[in-house]
């Protein structure tokens, strides 16, 4: 599935449509250039739990957990990673298997130790906004792109949000 993003506020938008398929678990990989957007289709994601306040990259901490009513968010940076190994000692083993959503940024930092993804999204910076590549890598992943894609109409823009062909 690929999206056009129009704007700041088409990406915070469908990050709640996404937050919304999402249903309180799944691992999302996050990938794209320095700041093409994976911090802000994260606080769309947040939004849909009902997180008002500012969402920041844990680019230093690695980890940030959010507890939002009975359900569990962890927005993960790899950025500064140094080596995948290190994962094991900010306790990601226990992030990993929660039955949480977990959102990563930069998965590539932690290959060879962290487990495949339910999605995953690739943002590139446009010619006008951001284009969103999503594709599912689990039956999990299927289902969420499934719930995704009803509550996203391509005939009908919501926010700037339009399915590009």
């Amino acid at each position: 599935m690929q999206v056009q993003l129009d704007s700041e506020e088409a990406q915070v938008a469908f990050g709640e449509a996404l937050g919304r398929a999402l249903q309180g678990r799944g691992r999302v990989y996050l990938e794209g250039d320095l700041g093409a957007g994976k911090t802000t289709l994260t606080r769309g994601i947040l939004r849909a739990y009902g997180h008002e306040g500012a969402v920041k990259s844990p680019t230093y901490t690695l980890v940030e957990p959010y507890e939002l009513g009975q359900q569990r968010i962890y927005h993960l940076d790899l950025y500064r990673l140094a080596d995948p190994e290190e994962l094991e000692f900010i306790g990601g083993r226990e992030v990993l298997s929660d039955e949480a959503v977990c959102i990563i940024e930069w998965p590539s930092r932690g290959e060879g130790w962290l487990p495949a993804p339910d999605l995953r999204l690739s943002l590139a910076v446009a010619e006008v906004g951001r284009r969103l590549t999503l594709s599912a890598e689990s039956q999990q992943g299927e289902h969420i792109l499934q719930a995704l894609d009803a509550s996203v109409s391509p005939c009908q823009p919501q926010d700037g949000a339009r399915h590009a062909e």
